[in-house]
């Protein structure tokens, strides 16, 4: 009971910060915004902003209006993908919002004619794609802790590393960064990853993991957890925390026993924080691979630990961005957006069991490898060399 109630303070001290972004960020950033807008070029052409056009994204006259049906269905993807991998959220919403929406070209349009309206655009984008994975990130945490699936020790340690990363790069990033540098370091770092989960599929890597395909098995074996219904199962057979110091947690799942020395994750929670508040994305597709491959977790426990780390790293990015920045967003877009997330998120933990850990690892790594491609491609090279172009 007590173990619960630690959990359910810590979440809610960490959603209290993330709604005091919302009360802050639209006096701190409305200036900046419209001065942009006034010192941007009139006109019906691309790269001007038309006067007599309709208010669309960010309210700018002319900007892409996006349809709130399509904004929904997608929100839905983006938390079932996340919430059953653990990753992906932030990077599927970057797709959403750049891709689909149009918000991406939308920007560069703005390149040379008005620079820091690009910018904020970019900014934009990113903070909307972290208000998104936040949410799917709060759900899952509480659904997959309820499951006996997540390991808090581990999220905790990886998401005191994540809070300074978190928080120093937007400080020094934002209104720096030009749309075309933001999605090519994008691909590319999802490219790299991908590549090394796909390592990990095949029998020379599962051979290195033999704890976590026992845990796996056995989770297998037994339903998914299906069959275990009460608590006193769940505390049996999920994570029990056997030791939790300075220096050694030690835990088991399923009868398997893992351990770790707190300050790795630590370490490990810093940088990916850094480079995922730099993307605008959750760190999932970054915290995935180390929860696998150094924490040696079966991809049953890494979708929820990876979610309260990833949650953890939100809430202070979010925050530095709208709050110290000044950065502004679209609400009545990620009104709508949330709506979908939240189902998708309800629909992922609870349908995650049903899949094989080596199926969960595979998915993961076509989408990573999808994703790092197009990005790449079109930050670099200027356009996308698979589809959509």
């Amino acid at each position: 009971m007590r173990r619960r109630k630690s959990f359910y303070l810590t979440l809610s001290v960490l959603s209290v910060l993330l709604l005091s972004a919302a009360v802050f960020a639209a006096s701190s950033g409305a200036l900046t915004l419209a001065d942009a807008i006034a010192k941007t070029p009139k006109g019906p052409e691309r790269g001007m902003i038309n006067p007599d056009g309709a208010p669309g994204f960010l309210g700018i006259p002319g900007a892409p209006e996006v349809n709130y049906l399509w904004a929904f269905l997608w929100a839905v993807w983006v938390g079932w993908i996340f919430s059953t991998v653990g990753a992906f959220g932030g990077i599927m919403a970057g797709v959403g919002h750049i891709t689909i929406f149009g918000l991406g070209d939308y920007a560069r349009g703005f390149k040379n004619t008005s620079p820091v309206l690009n910018r904020l655009i970019t900014d934009s984008i990113r903070v909307s794609n972290q208000w998104l994975v936040s949410l799917s990130a709060l759900i899952s945490s509480i659904n997959y802790y309820k499951m006996g699936r997540l390991v808090l020790p581990l999220g905790i340690a990886l998401a005191l590393g994540s809070v300074t990363g978190s928080i120093l790069v937007p400080v020094l990033t934002a209104g720096k960064i030009r749309l075309s540098e933001y999605i090519g370091y994008f691909g590319l770092c999802v490219f790299v990853i991908g590549g090394f989960l796909f390592y990990e599929t095949t029998p020379r890597g599962q051979a290195q993991k033999k704890n976590a395909r026992a845990a796996a098995k056995a989770f297998e074996e037994a339903g998914g957890g299906r069959k275990n219904r009460g608590a006193a199962d769940i505390s049996e057979h999920g994570v029990k925390i056997l030791q939790w110091s300075l220096r050694r947690v030690r835990f088991t799942f399923y009868g398997v026993e893992f351990s770790f020395a707190p300050v790795i994750p630590v370490i490990g929670g810093f940088f990916i924080a850094a480079l995922a508040s730099f993307l605008g994305i959750g760190g999932g597709f970054l915290f995935v691979p180390f929860l696998t491959s150094i924490a040696g977790l079966p991809m049953f426990l890494v979708a929820g630990t990876s979610a309260l780390t990833v949650l953890t790293g939100m809430i202070m990015s979010i925050f530095s961005y709208m709050v110290i920045k000044g950065v502004v967003i679209h609400w009545p877009l990620i009104g709508v957006e949330m709506f979908g997330i939240f189902a998708g998120s309800m629909l992922g933990p609870r349908t995650s069991r049903y899949i094989p850990d080596i199926w969960l690892k595979r998915l993961f790594v076509v989408l990573a490898l999808y994703v790092g491609i197009r990005y790449t491609s079109k930050g670099f090279l200027g356009y996308s060399i698979v589809p959509p172009f």
